[in-house]
């Protein structure tokens, strides 16, 4: 079978096709040469793509522009030209089938295809659904979707499949090895503990609530492994720096092997985008979710109040945020072990072990 996937942008539009890529060469359905993605030359895509040894193609597009609506003639002309260079690699390619998660690169891409009466279908990660992937609604073949209240959003309701993130079996395949709290950081294997992270860079609100409530949990009964983000690592260090912290907190950088981390936490504290969500759901984590302001359509506070309305999490709102609120909630899991059960089950429940599978499996009905 031969696939063209595109999506682009933000990590919940790649992530996802990266778990399927994977899945896909696991189960011999696709070698090498038979998949193809294609995303743009500014998106995050362009490292993570070719990184990974996945054949990657670009398209030159962009968003519109609310603040400068004239800058959108360029907008429109760039589309009509990515429209036409889709239709070449679409041509050169000779897919059974493309899929799309978001972003405008797969607007162009799933659209033509369309057009061209190849098999096309899209999948929607966040409760809040894309500009693109609500265009693309109404000329692919199938819809998949994580969150309920996404369904909600497209009118084609005879082309919805409920799947999950794929992201959430590949992080279950990962699962296989666990890291050794007490050896990697002379942590208590035994201790409850907490991890509190803002993503790879870091979120600067999370780290400043961190700061301020870090003398507090020098006397809790639980451990904090807090990773700050590459970006903010030497500001934080540099206002620790006379700070006497607890032996109980671990301030890092950033967590290189999150999957094998995650099991051996009581709690996390975290933003709530759908890839870190399909994460914490698949093994069935309870998490405390900030989520994240500045993102489109406030999608991020959607997931996290789909999760918190399934019980597997509480949401605490970025200009909420104060030191007794954060502590708090960190003690009602932490130091609740029935409550914590409870969350973990709840959180379970919501996820989708074989959401790859799921995914490929509708790709391949549609491809026939």
């Amino acid at each position: 079978m031969r696939v063209i996937f595109t999506g682009g942008g933000t990590g919940g539009h790649i992530y996802p096709i990266m778990a399927i890529i994977e899945r896909l060469k696991e189960r011999k359905i696709c070698t090498d040469d038979e998949i193809l993605f294609v995303g743009t030359e500014k998106g995050l895509e362009s490292k993570i793509v070719p990184a990974a040894g996945v054949n990657f193609k670009t398209i030159e597009i962009q968003g519109f522009n609310r603040k400068h609506p004239l800058k959108n003639f360029e907008t429109i002309e760039l589309f009509f030209k990515a429209t036409k260079r889709a239709k070449q690699i679409l041509a050169d390619f000779k897919p059974d089938v493309v899929l799309g998660t978001g972003g405008y690169v797969s607007g162009a891409m799933v659209y033509e295809a369309a057009k061209m009466h190849i098999p096309t279908m899209i999948h929607e990660s966040n409760s809040v659904v894309g500009l693109a992937n609500k265009f693309l609604g109404h000329y692919v073949d199938k819809i998949c979707y994580t969150f309920d209240d996404a369904a909600k959003q497209f009118s084609e309701k005879k082309k919805l499949v409920k799947t999950g993130n794929p992201r959430s079996q590949q992080v279950l395949g990962l699962n296989n090895k666990k890291i050794d709290l007490k050896e990697k950081w002379n942590l208590n294997p035994d201790m409850p503990t907490v991890l509190v992270f803002g993503g790879s860079r870091g979120a600067l609100a999370i780290n400043r609530i961190m700061l301020k409530s870090i003398m507090e949990f020098k006397k809790k009964p639980y451990q904090i492994i807090w990773a700050t983000g590459t970006y903010y690592y030497d500001a934080v260090e540099k206002k620790l720096e006379n700070a006497k912290i607890g032996d109980n907190v671990k301030v890092l950088p950033y967590i290189e092997d999150m999957p094998a981390l995650l099991p051996e936490m009581t709690c996390v504290v975290s933003r709530s985008g759908a890839t870190s969500i399909a994460e914490f759901t698949a093994l069935g984590v309870p998490v405390i979710l900030i989520p994240s302001p500045n993102v489109t359509h406030n999608h991020q506070m959607k997931n996290a109040l789909d999760l918190e309305k399934a019980g597997a999490a509480l949401v605490l709102p970025e200009n909420d945020l104060n030191p007794n609120n954060f502590v708090s909630s960190i003690d009602h899991i932490l130091l609740d072990e029935k409550y914590a059960k409870q969350m973990s089950a709840a959180s379970k429940s919501l996820g989708v072990p074989d959401a790859s599978d799921q995914v490929i499996k509708v790709m391949q009905e549609i491809a026939k």
